[in-house]
């Protein structure tokens, strides 16, 4: 089952379907073994920062790495909202650097997860992506992620170190590495209702058992930056890419 785009992007991927069905007359066939994954974030992955309407009629643009990855495991369905109606039938569901959650949207999330839903959370409380617009821009990706409510209810608590380096560098997560540029720190709190969290030795990644779920938290989003060697044979963003969604979501 392909879900459904909520609201003002409904409109967009509606058109963008018209057009793909105007082109060529092709139908472009989905590959069955692939499952759908809901994409909540404000990171340029699905539209491209400088795509407008006319540019996604068009087919214009270049496609970001990360879409390319995700589209050879998932079908994706961009989401604008988390409520209860647009979570209905979601399974698998990816947050890079979300925008501020709204109480309904923070309830009908912790519902969704307790019922059985596998979340993979990138939670950046610095995020070092260039972006081409300025800040204040209601198109820049969510600066500092503002996710705070969902994280205590899950017993998580996300720290940052202002004395830390910039630059980016490689840190061991558990049994994997990944690249992290001013990443925060997570460390454990006492949950307002039962979860099983464990923090990695550096404090970067927490995989929590809530409910029925589950839910994998990077505290950086480094590793979703542009990169013109992730699709490269021996591209190591790629391969940590594959391998924390085959851990967070597929296993």
């Amino acid at each position: 089952m392909l879900l459904r785009p909520s609201n003002s992007l409904a409109i967009i991927a509606a058109l963008f379907l018209a057009a793909c069905g105007t082109g060529s007359g092709n139908a472009v066939e989905e590959p069955a073994s692939r499952s759908d994954v809901g994409l909540f974030t404000t990171l340029p992955i699905y539209w491209g920062e400088d795509s407008s309407v006319t540019a996604i009629i068009d087919g214009g643009g270049e496609k970001d790495w990360v879409r390319t990855v995700l589209e050879q495991r998932f079908r994706i369905a961009p989401l604008d909202a988390l409520e209860p109606d647009t979570l209905q039938g979601v399974e698998k569901l990816i947050l890079a650097q979300p925008r501020p959650l709204a109480p309904s949207e923070n309830v009908a999330l912790d519902d969704w997860v307790r019922g059985g839903g596998r979340v993979l959370l990138f939670a950046d409380p610095m995020l070092t992506r260039h972006s081409d617009y300025a800040i204040g821009d209601k198109r820049r990706p969510q600066d500092v992620v503002l996710i705070s409510p969902i994280l205590a209810r899950w017993g998580l608590q996300l720290g940052f170190d202002e004395e830390q380096p910039a630059g980016e560098r490689w840190e061991k997560a558990f049994d994997a590495a990944m690249p992290v540029n001013l990443a925060g720190r997570f460390t454990r709190v006492e949950p307002g209702a039962p979860a099983d969290c464990t923090v990695s030795e550096t404090g970067v990644l927490a995989r929590c058992t809530i409910g029925k779920g589950r839910v994998t938290v990077i505290a950086d989003a480094a590793l979703l930056d542009p990169d013109g060697d992730a699709l490269s044979t021996d591209g190591k963003r790629r391969s940590a890419l594959d391998r924390l969604i085959a851990t967070s979501l597929d296993s």
